[in-house]
């Protein structure tokens, strides 16, 4: 059956090909981006030529989430599913990183993601149905260095999603998180660097790190049997047609660097922590 899906960052990457894979399959598909008319207007249009309608959201301004999710509401008269892909990537010596830089990467990463769901909740809630796919990545789970910010606003999203996966799951709302590994996309390719570049000099050869990591990845990305993106907008498919109530909490998507054993070992300290709570019920989804 189709569904209403509302992406969030979708002029690129995994968002655009997953706005691309689940249209084609017949779903109704929002993809949203920053400013259509302008610098993503190429974009925009290439997505609207293959039946993909296009709003203007951008997960940093209230207004402009609230006005996204009116409009799909008022058109189509509810939400299916939201998919919170929006995000940026830095790397490089945490300590380089300045205070804005660090400000703006949450403010995308993190408080972007709590910004849309609580825009789009009152309609789920009402209908008692609906799904949440929240983009985190292994770095949620696994740290590498260098990746210290990028990854910590991902730890951040672990936790958003697991309290919200419980705390809607009464009201017939699944949460469910996705957690890519390094793929060959455009927000990996344009990742924010440190801008105090003397902070970085006085590391050294440390940190000269970063540049050599980044040389490995891209030899990883070319080689023929390399990382895929699609697989990411597969696993989004494959939670969306789930029935409801059945779906993971987690999904690792492409190469895990241990972070399906931290997922497997987390899980029953978890669900420990949440019925010594006396709150197990919140751990399954009410259905009805």
């Amino acid at each position: 059956m189709s569904k209403t899906i509302l992406i969030t960052g979708a002029s690129t990457g995994f968002g655009r090909d997953t706005a691309e894979t689940l249209a084609q399959v017949g779903h109704n598909v929002y993809a949203s981006m920053r400013d259509p008319q302008g610098r993503n207007n190429a974009h925009a249009t290439a997505l609207e030529l293959k039946g993909i309608k296009v709003i203007e959201l951008d997960v940093t301004d209230n207004k402009s989430v609230i006005q996204a999710v009116s409009t799909v509401v008022n058109n189509e008269g509810k939400i299916d599913v939201l998919v919170n892909n929006a995000g940026v990537a830095y790397a490089g010596v945490s300590e380089a990183f300045t205070d804005e830089q660090a400000s703006t990467l949450f403010d995308v990463n993190v408080i972007g993601v709590h910004r849309v769901t609580r825009a789009v909740l009152p309609q789920l809630r009402e209908q008692k149905d609906g799904l949440i796919v929240n983009i985190g990545s292994i770095l949620g789970r696994v740290t590498f260095p260098f990746f210290g910010l990028y990854g910590a606003s991902k730890f951040a999203v672990e936790a958003l999603t697991d309290s919200t996966r419980y705390e809607v799951s009464q009201l017939g709302v699944d949460v469910s998180l996705i957690q890519p590994s390094a793929y060959p996309t455009q927000m990996y390719a344009s990742a924010t660097m440190p801008v105090d570049t003397v902070r970085v000099s006085e590391y050294g050869q440390v940190g000269q790190i970063p540049g050599e990591m980044f040389k490995q990845f891209m030899t990883m990305f070319e080689a023929k049997d390399g990382p895929n993106p699609h697989d990411v907008a597969e696993a989004i498919l494959k939670l969306i047609e789930q029935p409801k109530g059945s779906r993971p909490a987690r999904t690792v998507v492409g190469t895990s660097f241990g972070a399906d054993a931290v997922n497997d070992a987390i899980a029953p300290v978890q669900s420990g922590a949440i019925n010594g709570l006396g709150l197990g019920d919140l751990e399954k989804l009410n259905a009805s």
